[in-house]
């Protein structure tokens, strides 16, 4: 089994971890890196480096970043059955949709609790990105938004095939083929996002879903950075920790290879059962990343180990992907028994499956989110004689967040 501390940090906010470690005195890597790493102040949870923070939205700071918004969409359309996942802004339900009967998973943020951590432009961005997406087989599709005076939705594919992060947790760790299949769906994911000049920079099993036949689907695209051309590098700071790749840490500009640093650590933790440098001190942690040689247990392939020592070079000039993107890895050896565009048209059997009897089966969701009582605002919206100026400032600071996709979309 993981270590209990393992479990536990995993369900923190990265805010609160940091936060931890920084303050106190019983975890003392000494190491000047990792300290200024540590003692960043004040952190974010999502962006814990802002040189240039923004000030709070005004009425004359409005963010519209697209299409016009659906009028007719309002939460009393649904019936909100489970909780099945929660977040820092709120939480992601089981709903039906009262008039043709699908099932959906629908994220419901509140507007102040984004405002007040100055999230909202990783929410629109989420948004976006969500837009752009719809098409690919590994990523999970935005059916449309709206908004009531303090809430913004998401209503989703609804996926029950549970968190890879939940079947490792169960099984420790998995079989060369099985991990090489989730590998590939993945990469595959990560290829496309990049060919749309967006970095996804949080990839972990938390957010790799399984759905009800085995295929992978990457969600939460909060911290996605659009906009990033194949040369182009950014350089906030944020992420997991266990993921973080050193350029980070390095508070270094970045590129699009961070996201196959990522892929090299999930592949190693579906291999080994934990991430490549984890410690349960975090400080230690960092300084592993940062400084320690990559180590390898002799019980994999020789494709395998060539791949996570490509993957997982800190020298992000030298990492596979870093000339070639996506082909690098497409055409590594470890991945020379998997056809590609049978892998895109799902074509090759999962295997995995999570055998899932329909929508109501929640096996997969852990028991701590399904057994919350659903909260009765979630299906209202609030009596608009009742929506305070700071609710209203809200309001006007995600204009344009609204989406209802054109019929050729879905053509």
């Amino acid at each position: 089994m993981r270590p209990a501390a393992f479990m536990k940090q995993r369900k923190m906010g990265l805010n609160d971890l940091i936060q931890r470690f920084a303050t106190s005195s019983s975890y003392g890597c000494k190491h000047p890196e990792v300290q200024s790493i540590l003692n960043l102040s004040p952190p974010q949870e999502a962006e814990l480096m802002n040189t240039n923070p923004s000030p709070p939205p005004s009425p004359s700071q409005q963010i519209n970043l697209g299409p016009s918004s659906n009028p007719s969409a309002k939460p009393s359309d649904f019936h909100f059955l489970k909780v099945i996942g929660k977040g820092s802004f709120g939480k992601v339900l089981l709903a039906r949709h009262r008039t043709d009967d699908q099932f959906y998973a629908v994220k419901v943020l509140q507007k102040k609790a984004i405002l007040k951590k100055k999230e909202e432009k990783h929410i629109m961005s989420e948004r976006n990105v969500l837009l752009k997406n719809v098409k690919h087989p590994f990523l999970v599709g935005l059916h449309y938004s709206f908004q009531t005076a303090d809430k913004l939705y998401f209503v989703l594919d609804y996926i029950n095939g549970g968190e890879l992060f939940y079947h490792l947790q169960r099984e420790r760790c998995f079989l060369e083929p099985r991990a090489r299949f989730y590998a590939a769906e993945i990469a595959s994911a990560l290829g496309y996002l990049h060919s749309l000049n967006i970095v996804y920079r949080d990839l972990k099993p938390e957010n790799i879903l399984l759905d009800s036949q085995g295929h992978i689907i990457l969600t939460d695209f909060g911290l996605c950075k659009e906009n990033i051309e194949p040369n182009g590098t950014t350089s906030t700071f944020c992420g997991t920790p266990e993921y973080l790749a050193p350029e980070v840490l390095h508070k270094q500009p970045y590129d699009r290879t961070v996201d196959w640093w990522c892929l090299g650590a999930v592949l190693y933790e579906m291999l080994y059962g934990l991430p490549p440098f984890y410690s349960r001190n975090t400080a230690e942690m960092y300084d592993n990343i940062l400084n320690k040689p990559l180590q390898l247990k002799p019980n994999i392939s020789n494709a395998a180990r060539h791949l996570l020592e490509g993957l997982l070079q800190k020298d992000r000039t030298k990492r596979l992907g870093c000339s070639e993107d996506f082909v690098e890895i497409k055409n590594h050896i470890f991945f020379s028994p998997i056809n590609w565009d049978d892998l895109n048209a799902k074509k090759i059997t999962p295997p995995f499956n999570p055998n899932v009897t329909g929508p109501n089966d929640l096996r997969h969701f852990d028991p701590e989110f399904t057994e919350e009582p659903v909260p009765s605002s979630i299906g209202c919206s609030p009596d608009s004689a009742l929506v305070t100026a700071s609710i209203k400032e809200a309001a006007e600071a995600f204009v344009g967040f609204s989406y209802a996709p054109s019929m050729d979309s879905y053509l």
